[in-house]
């Protein structure tokens, strides 16, 4: 089992990942809202197990993680000079997956996945986009959220209830 995941947990322990949430962290201190961060990142890759065997996607469990844990290692970027997080993780994950041994290919649908994790059109997509864009979405418990009265997302965006 530990190496399955043993690429996965090069990625927590990478120093560029590392210094990427810890920019996250800042950025976000004084954040009321939803964070980008590590207890995010694993909602959403274990959401997204659950979906993937629920609903046949066929996604690696490795590959699930190593995209759940980066999709959103840019928003930092987004704070300092408004680079889309989506765009600022595509371009921050590639070097992180190649050090973490990563093959060229399964980067490339990583790095897809990432980018395209704030589209609606993939959602009903039966690949690691698809996959990714419905976690990130699931994650968020807007029905627990003290702050939910003055969350900008719209009504139909938020989680108002448990849903799978």
């Amino acid at each position: 089992k530990d190496a399955v995941m043993e690429r996965v947990n090069k990625i927590l322990t990478n120093s560029l990942y590392q210094s990427y949430l810890e920019k996250n962290n800042q950025a976000e201190a004084q954040r009321s809202f939803c964070r980008h961060n590590t207890a995010h990142f694993l909602d959403v890759a274990r959401i997204a197990l659950i979906l993937n065997e629920q609903e046949c996607y066929g996604q690696a469990q490795e590959i699930i993680y190593a995209a759940a844990l980066l999709h959103d290692i840019g928003r930092w970027m987004q704070y300092e000079d408004g680079t889309p997080h989506e765009k600022a993780g595509s371009m921050l994950a590639p070097e992180i997956l190649k050090s973490c041994g990563f093959t060229k290919e399964e980067s490339e649908r990583i790095v897809k996945a990432i980018d395209s994790h704030r589209r609606e059109e993939v959602k009903e997509e039966k690949n690691l986009s698809g996959l990714l864009y419905r976690a990130d979405k699931l994650s968020r418990a807007c029905f627990a959220c003290k702050m939910e009265k003055e969350c900008d997302w719209k009504n139909k965006k938020k989680n108002l209830k448990l849903i799978l």
